[in-house]
C-alpha cells in the first residue's frame, strides 16, 4: 500500500485561524518497519509552488503513527506566523494621485483606488514522505518511492468563530466554505471580506477600504473576474451619477491577472475621503450627496458582488467631535466605524520627580533664586483615553461590534485634510488599545433602542521635555 493523504482541508481557500489538518497513511510501511515517522515538508510562498524545488520550504515536521497507523498534522500554529495584516498600501497604488514607492509609503486606509495585498495571503503546499528502519537499533531512513503531494492551498489571515458552520465530505475532509468571498456567481451572496452590514455610515471626510478576493472561480491565470467597480452617487433628489473604477495596473489593481498572491486579494479605497483624493466628479457631487452604492462588475457588465451602501452622515447640531476607528476583522482585513455622538477625552500623566537645590552651589558665591528648590518634575509622560458613543444602531451592527472588542489591532483614523508637499503621513493612523473589556449584546426586544459606549487608550505616550 502506497503513502496516501487521507485527510486535508475541504476548500482550497482556507483561513489560518482554523484547524488545518492533514493526515497521511502508509499502513504497509508502519507494519513492516521500526521507528516509523511521517514527514511533512511544508512549502509556503507568494508564487505558485513547485515541490521539486527547495525555495519555498519553511520547515520539515515529523510525527509518529497514531493507533491506526496514520500520521496526523495540525499546521495552524505554524501557518499563522506567515500571514499578517496590510497596514501600508502596496506598490502601484497611490494617495492623492502620488504613487506609492519604497520610500514614499501611504497607509492602506488612504489609498486612492486599488491596492494589492502584501501580507494577507500566502500559498501552501506539502510533500509527505515516510521513514523507517529494518531493525529497531538501526537509524531510520526515507522509504523509497513513498511520496504524496498535497494540492495547493490559499491561506488568508482570518479565524473561525465557534458559530461558523464547517462542511464535511464523505472522506472526512472539512472546512469553512470560503466560496462566498469569490466574486462572480451572481449579484448577491458574494460578499466582501467583512461581516459588516451592507449599509454603512461615514462622514464626508472619512477614509476606508473594502477588501475582496479577486481569484477567478475557474482557476484561470489569464484574467480576474473583477473588471471594474461602479460607485453610484445618489443626491437628495434621487438622481444617480456613476464613477467607474477600472481594475488596472495604473489604478493599483491588475490589468493582466497572474497567480502571484499579491493579485489574489485587493483593497478598494471607496469611502468619501478616498474619492475626494482623486475624483472631480465626487467633489462636484458633495453639496447634494445623500448616499452611494459600491458594487463589482465583470467585463460583460454584470454585477458580481453584494451592493454596499455608504450613507453620508449629517453633521450633528450639538457639534460632537467624530471619532473614526478601524480594526482588524475576522477575515484579516479592515472594518471601520465613525462614532459621531458624545465623546470625552481624558489625559492622565505619569512623571519622574527630583529635589532641586535652592541656590547656585557651583559658582564663586552662593546665590538663592526663587525658581529653584523643592520638588521638580524631571519628565512628564501623558496618556490619552477617549470614551465614545455610537448613534442608535440596529442588531446587525450590534453583532458586528463583537469583532471590534475581540480585535488585536485597533487604530484611530483621521479624516481628509490638506497636506504639505511630500508629506510624512504618520498622523493619520494612531495606534490605540480598546480598554472596554465587557460587551453586552443588546437586542431590540430587550433594550428597544441600541447604543454602545467604547473606550480606547492611545498606545503612544506623549513625551515632553526632560530637564
Amino acid at each position: 500500500m502506497a503513502l496516501t493523504i487521507e485527510q486535508e482541508p475541504l476548500y482550497s481557500l482556507a483561513v489560518v485561524g482554523s484547524e488545518i489538518i492533514f493526515t497521511a497513511l502508509d499502513a504497509a510501511t508502519v507494519s513492516a518497519f521500526f521507528n516509523v515517522k511521517y514527514i511533512a515538508e511544508v512549502h509556503i510562498s507568494t508564487l505558485d509552488i513547485n515541490l521539486a524545488t527547495t525555495t519555498a520550504i519553511v520547515g520539515t515536521f515529523k510525527t509518529t503513527p497514531n493507533n491506526t497507523g496514520a500520521g496526523m498534522f495540525d499546521l495552524r500554529p505554524i501557518l499563522e506566523s506567515f500571514v499578517s495584516p496590510d497596514n501600508l498600501a502596496a506598490l502601484g497604488s497611490s494617495y492623492k494621485t502620488d504613487a506609492t514607492s519604497a520610500i514614499i509609503t501611504h497607509p492602506l486606509h488612504l489609498v486612492d483606488k486599488y491596492s494589492m495585498n502584501d501580507n494577507v495571503l500566502r500559498y501552501l503546499k506539502i510533500r509527505f514522505t515516510i521513514e523507517g528502519s529494518a531493525a529497531a537499533a538501526d537509524t531510520p531512513t526515507p522509504i523509497s518511492g513513498a511520496v504524496a503531494d498535497s494540492s495547493q492551498y490559499t491561506l488568508i489571515n482570518g479565524y473561525l468563530k465557534y458559530t461558523d458552520v464547517q462542511d464535511r465530505n464523505a472522506t472526512g475532509d472539512f472546512g469553512f466554505d470560503t466560496g462566498i468571498f469569490q466574486l462572480g456567481g451572481g449579484a448577491s451572496g458574494n460578499q466582501f471580506l467583512s461581516n459588516a452590514p451592507l449599509t454603512q455610515y461615514a462622514n464626508i471626510d472619512d477614509y476606508g477600504t473594502l477588501s475582496f478576493m479577486a481569484t477567478p472561480l475557474t482557476g484561470s491565470v489569464s484574467a480576474t473576474t473583477i473588471d471594474h467597480f461602479k460607485i453610484t452617487l445618489v443626491d437628495t433628489s434621487g438622481a444617480p451619477t456613476i464613477i467607474q473604477v477600472d481594475n488596472l495596473d495604473a489604478n493599483g489593481g491588475n490589468t493582466t491577472w497572474t497567480s502571484d498572491t499579491k493579485n489574489q486579494l485587493l483593497h478598494l479605497g471607496c469611502f468619501p475621503a478616498n474619492l475626494k483624493n482623486w475624483s472631480s466628479v465626487f467633489l462636484a457631487a458633495i453639496p447634494t450627496l445623500d448616499y452611494y452604492f459600491v458594487q463589482a462588475f465583470n467585463s460583460s457588465g454584470f454585477s458580481i458582488s453584494d451592493k454596499i451602501t455608504i450613507s453620508i452622515n449629517c453633521p450633528t447640531l450639538k457639534g460632537y467631535e467624530s471619532i473614526r476607528l478601524t480594526w482588524l476583522n475576522q477575515w484579516g482585513v479592515w472594518d471601520y466605524y465613525t462614532f459621531k455622538m458624545k465623546s470625552t477625552k481624558t489625559i492622565s500623566t505619569k512623571g519622574s520627580t527630583y529635589e532641586q537645590l535652592a541656590g547656585t552651589w557651583n559658582e564663586s558665591i552662593y546665590s538663592p533664586s526663587g525658581y529653584r528648590g523643592g520638588k521638580k518634575a524631571f519628565r512628564v509622560n501623558a496618556t490619552e483615553k477617549i470614551s465614545m458613543n455610537t448613534d442608535f444602531v440596529n442588531e446587525a451592527e450590534a453583532i458586528w461590534f463583537e469583532e471590534l472588542i475581540n480585535s488585536p489591532e485597533v487604530y484611530i483614523l483621521d479624516g481628509f485634510k490638506t497636506d504639505p508637499t511630500t508629506p510624512l503621513l504618520s498622523t493619520y493612523v494612531t495606534p490605540a488599545r480598546l480598554t472596554t473589556s465587557n460587551f453586552t449584546k443588546k437586542t431590540i426586544a430587550n433594550d428597544k433602542l441600541i447604543q454602545y459606549t467604547f473606550e480606547v487608550e492611545k498606545s503612544k505616550t506623549l513625551r515632553t521635555q526632560s530637564v
